[in-house]
């Protein structure tokens, strides 16, 4: 245990050191308020024992402190002038024990050792609950698959989820990556903290700004009041950055240097705040294409891609649709509903384009039109019992087609999988309706 020990009478700051590192302790001393408010931060002492009279801050300012850095940190105050009223404030102020002067070394000793088990058992409780709630998110939060490539995912997410390091989660929409990063927010030291989260593509440029980083009142037109931005908010947490690759450059430089200080300046503001928070981003886009393209800072991807994660396609994993199945058909409202065999070979057939999201609403559907417990395969969407559309194949796509290309495609194939009706098609590839007029007319694919 290390012990601050503060007192401006030199006297008594050294019979304290000498009976304390008699004991074992690792003492610090500090012979003023000011000294010993500069020892709270660097030192990072587990108890504290303050004279509380003292020039330049007071014991009760020593005690303030420490309780602002470590609440958990007992503070044990001594004074030669002791008073009911001195002693009622200390407890309320978060005192363990107040002390009057003159008193006996053995006294002394046996607050300390008690004030030091009683913290050592905060520190074991607080450990234990959070195994426990980790044991717990682990069971109830995991993600459901058991083919390899996806296990592999996991323990990568499940190793890092401890640090706080800028996790990227790439793959298609609708793998569940969202799913992932409350996953690794669960199993992280900041799981007790908020997780907050945001679609880069479901707002337009001047919107996604003030949700991000905060503004000042009178900023602009309906800045009626200050508001804390989303990164600030999310402090102490996780902060979800969805389809990152739909942010503007401008918001990008913002959103890099927010990253790299620590800290944002709100619309309208000329002072920083700082950002307490993990960032975990998502994308369904080939970044390092987009980067080639102009369309992304490379200097803003390097600062993402510290850890990534690839979530693999459903059509890639099709051993995973029986469990995923199993999962969301027990989520509901307390019924028990079983797969007709038929149906399983039609949900491991499909190729599901719009991945564990469209497996999810498939089911979701196939069970209010049933019926009954069981779901036969005319309760699924027609889709998924039709013969799957030709898939995109190299005769497709010209020789060394760009991401742009791509993505013209993929959008049309899934078009023409829909019937041409947007809001599906838009379900299907995770993205906003919004988000999808805007692709189209990016591409100049005609309304027809």
């Amino acid at each position: 245990m290390k012990i601050l020990l503060v007192d401006d009478e030199t006297a008594i700051l050294d019979t304290l050191a000498i009976l304390f590192r008699g004991q074992g302790w690792d003492v610090v001393v500090a012979d003023s308020g000011p000294k010993a408010l500069a020892a709270l931060e660097d030192e990072k002492p587990d108890i504290v024992l303050t004279d509380i009279r003292m020039p330049g801050a007071t014991g009760l300012d020593v005690l303030a402190e420490a309780r602002d850095i470590d609440a958990e940190v007992p503070v044990i105050l001594m004074t030669a002038q002791a008073s009911l009223q001195s002693a009622v404030r200390a407890v309320n102020e978060g005192a363990y024990y107040y002390l009057q002067k003159p008193f006996a070394n053995d006294e002394l000793l046996a607050i300390c050792k008690r004030a030091a088990e009683a913290r050592q058992l905060k520190a074991e409780n607080k450990r234990l609950k959070k195994e426990i709630r980790s044991r717990a998110a682990h069971r109830k939060d995991r993600p459901t698959g058991s083919a390899p490539r996806f296990l592999e995912v996991l323990a990568l997410a499940e190793t890092v989820a401890g640090t706080d390091s800028t996790v990227l989660i790439s793959g298609e929409s609708g793998t569940g990556k969202e799913v992932l990063a409350r996953y690794i927010h669960s199993l992280s030291q900041r799981s007790e903290g908020p997780f907050l989260s945001i679609n880069c593509g479901a707002l337009p440029e001047s919107l996604l700004e003030s949700e991000l980083f905060g503004h000042v009142k009178g900023s602009f037109t309906g800045a009626v009041k200050d508001k804390d931005g989303l990164l600030v908010a999310a402090g102490g947490g996780t902060f979800f950055l969805d389809e990152i690759g739909e942010m503007s450059p401008a918001i990008q430089v913002k959103l890099l240097r927010a990253i790299q200080e620590r800290e944002v300046i709100p619309v309208g503001a000329t002072k920083a705040v700082p950002v307490d928070a993990r960032i975990v981003a998502a994308t369904n886009r080939d970044l390092e294409e987009e980067i080639t393209r102009g369309s992304f800072r490379s200097d803003l991807y390097y600062r993402l891609n510290v850890i990534q994660l690839h979530l693999p396609p459903l059509r890639e994993r099709r051993e995973d649709i029986p469990l995923l199945a199993e999962r969301f058909l027990g989520s509901g409202n307390g019924e028990r509903y079983t797969l007709a065999e038929e149906t399983l070979e039609a949900l491991i057939e499909y190729d599901w384009p719009g991945n564990v999201r469209e497996l999810q609403n498939a089911l979701e559907r196939a069970v209010v039109v049933s019926g009954g417990s069981v779901i036969r395969p005319d309760a699924l969407p027609e889709r998924v019992l039709e013969a799957p559309p030709p898939r995109l194949g190299a005769s497709d796509l010209p020789s060394n087609p760009t991401m742009e290309v791509v993505e013209r495609a993929y959008i049309l194939w899934v078009l023409d999988a829909e019937g041409g009706n947007k809001t599906r098609a838009a379900e299907v590839l995770g993205i906003d309706p919004s988000t999808l007029y805007r692709k189209l007319n990016r591409y100049g694919i005609e309304e027809s």
